[in-house]
């Protein structure tokens, strides 16, 4: 199973329609999806104490176990991904070890393309995971409406999702 995590709060969020694309071409490969989306299922600060006994963080940690593989979509505040992702990695920790992880990111402007790294960087020291190397960077041209209507982004997300299906199939 491939898990999707639209990490956005945003109800028009760009990152969500990426994420929503992404889903679209798993289910086309014939992939089980399960998806998990953060503006719709709310997770409390991650708090060091009881924030990890709340239902909703349970419930994706199970989709975070089950998984073989995450995609991340997420939006860009301040050079970096949303704290939402941020906090959702650290509610749920352990749980990323091993996993194969996408990146899919919407951002204001081209300068802020090396953001992932900071989450790609902790997930492989701390959880070992491996790191898609075709993560998606998408500015807000790439998008009409609700529609990807950029083909360089569009073949973008479908090379991450192929690569992302080999990377989950070869380590299974």
């Amino acid at each position: 199973m491939i898990l999707v995590i639209s990490a956005s709060l945003n109800p028009g969020s760009r990152s969500r329609i990426l994420a929503n694309n992404a889903k679209a071409l798993l289910e086309a490969a014939h992939q089980e999806v399960a998806w998990f989306d953060l503006a719709q299922t709310p997770l409390p600060f991650c708090d060091g104490a009881s924030a990890y006994g709340d239902a909703n963080v349970i419930e994706l940690g199970k989709l975070i176990e089950a998984a073989d593989a995450i995609l991340i979509a997420s939006p860009i505040y301040n050079y970096d991904v949303n704290a939402a992702i941020k906090n959702a990695v650290e509610l749920t920790g352990k749980k990323w070890t091993g996993k194969v992880v996408a990146m899919m990111l919407a951002a204001g402007g081209a300068g802020s393309y090396m953001s992932a790294m900071g989450l790609a960087n902790s997930l492989m020291l701390d959880f070992r995971c491996l790191i898609v190397p075709r993560f998606v960077y998408a500015t807000g041209d790439a998008f009409e409406g609700n529609e990807v209507t950029d083909e360089n982004i569009q073949t973008r997300v479908e090379q991450m999702v192929n690569e992302t299906i080999r990377l989950a199939e070869a380590l299974r």
